[in-house]
């Protein structure tokens, strides 16, 4: 059976649709795919911003986000955290609002149009220097050991079955500390257990860390969770500390391919060792591997008329 068109898909989802079940129906895979879950949250772009104008909700929000900020500042005084899967970056503005000013604040999330809200919800909020781009969780467009906090939220969650290569990257990216804050699979009720199967949720996270050789350090279940059927638990992964050589990075964004560090050229960013560039589109870097146009010799010929 073939899969429906976008205007199809986005006719479904107004209709109240799953579409992530859906696709994942008419596909060949078990699973949830980089494509179908970038496809369905795509389409939901805007409805997080628009749940917060229920006071219950936002409320939940501001606690939420202070928890974590809470959390970090317990580890450490953080100068950078990226949220991972950072979505309308309702939960990044919240944490934001309490850290120190000085605090740099990164985002990526697959999805451009989420992306666009998230940076219209920053600068409602009046939150400055935080910088959002397109990127995939399996080639995440960060320098490694770049960031002192790395941090998710839910966004592990529809990969289920991909919990190594996605925190090998998260741990890749990370300086000092991993936070994540995903369904707590092993310590849930049998009912939220059936219902996360049923959405091939993200599991084993803790197991999956120390398998890699990974420090957790805590591992429990969050006191802040919207829905009991899919309880968030708080798994903090203590980076390996690093050599005093590795410290400082040249630049903070990488080229998702090589790793190797971006030049910009006005609204795009170039990858000397890809030959590639990427597109800044309304002040968004687009940096999945997918973005990428081939592009030789464009420091020669970016000044063309």
């Amino acid at each position: 059976m073939s899969q429906p068109n976008p205007r199809e898909l986005k006719e479904l989802y107004l209709q109240g649709q799953n579409i992530m079940a859906l696709l994942r129906k008419n596909a060949t895979t078990n699973g949830n795919t980089e494509e179908i879950i970038e496809v369905s949250y795509d389409l939901q772009a805007g409805s997080y911003v628009s749940a917060l104008s229920e006071p219950s909700i936002a409320e939940h929000k501001q606690n939420y986000g202070a928890a974590i900020a809470q959390e970090m500042l317990t580890r450490c005084h953080p100068t950078s955290i990226l949220e991972a899967g950072v979505g309308e970056a309702t939960t990044l503005a919240e944490v934001v609002k309490n850290l120190p000013s000085e605090t740099k604040a990164y985002g990526f999330d697959l999805c451009w149009s989420r992306l666009a809200y998230g940076k219209l919800w920053l600068d409602k909020n009046k939150i400055a220097d935080t910088t959002l781009c397109t990127g995939s969780l399996f080639q995440i467009p960060f320098s490694t050991n770049s960031i002192d906090v790395v941090y998710t939220s839910h966004s592990i969650e529809p990969n289920g079955g991909f919990e190594q290569p996605i925190l090998q990257e998260l741990y890749r990216v990370a300086k000092k500390y991993l936070i994540l804050l995903e369904p707590g699979y092993e310590l849930a009720s049998a009912a939220a257990k059936a219902r996360m199967d049923s959405h091939r949720y993200c599991k084993n996270l803790v197991k999956t860390a120390e398998n890699l050789g990974y420090s957790v350090i805590k591992h429990e279940l969050f006191p802040l969770t919207a829905n009991p059927l899919n309880p968030t638990a708080i798994t903090v992964i203590q980076k390996t500390p690093i050599s005093e050589s590795e410290k400082d990075v040249e630049s903070v964004l990488a080229c998702p391919k090589t790793g190797a560090t971006l030049q910009q050229f006005g609204e795009v960013l170039f990858s000397p060792e890809a030959l590639c560039v990427y597109p800044i589109i309304s002040g968004i870097p687009c940096l999945r591997a997918e973005n990428a146009i081939v592009a030789s010799y464009y420091p020669e010929l970016s000044d063309l008329p």
